[in-house]
């Protein structure tokens, strides 16, 4: 089993959601959790404790671990986030240029069959997620 899946097994098993997975440089390895009522410094502990322990058992290699909420400008991964986050705006970079553009800002819509509806300045454009780079949310204030 790859490092990822034992990662999202363990947070998933603790009632969190797993929203990424980042290796970096010099051994950072950092995770993103997520929650509907939010993430507090105490869940971040709790999964650190929980992934070391882990980790060596599993003995996956890491210099750094680092647990912590999405953010606001949280990622967009799986189909299952466009529909929680359904009527918010969102940044979308594709890899293949749609009507030669590849970068849309607009509300989050229907998601059917593995395509997107986004209303970017009240026009609705069809996005394939198979198309997308990066999604992102974009924080209103």
């Amino acid at each position: 089993m790859d490092a990822v899946k034992i990662i999202e097994a363990t947070v998933t098993g603790l009632g969190y959601e797993l929203v990424d997975v980042e290796r970096s440089g010099r051994g950072l390895l950092r995770v993103f959790i997520d929650k509907p009522e939010g993430i507090m410094v105490e869940d971040c502990q709790l999964v650190s404790n929980q992934l070391t322990r882990l980790f060596m058992v599993e003995n996956i290699d890491y210099d750094r671990l680092e647990i912590s909420s999405p953010g606001l400008d949280r990622a967009l991964k799986k189909e299952a986030d466009f529909v929680r986050f359904a009527g918010e705006k969102a940044q979308i970079k594709l890899r293949m240029p749609l009507a030669g553009r590849k970068n849309f800002i607009g509300v989050i819509g229907a998601l059917n069959a593995g395509v997107l509806q986004l209303d970017v300045d009240g026009t609705t454009v069809d996005i394939e997620l198979s198309n997308m780079d990066k999604a992102r949310l974009v924080p209103t204030f």
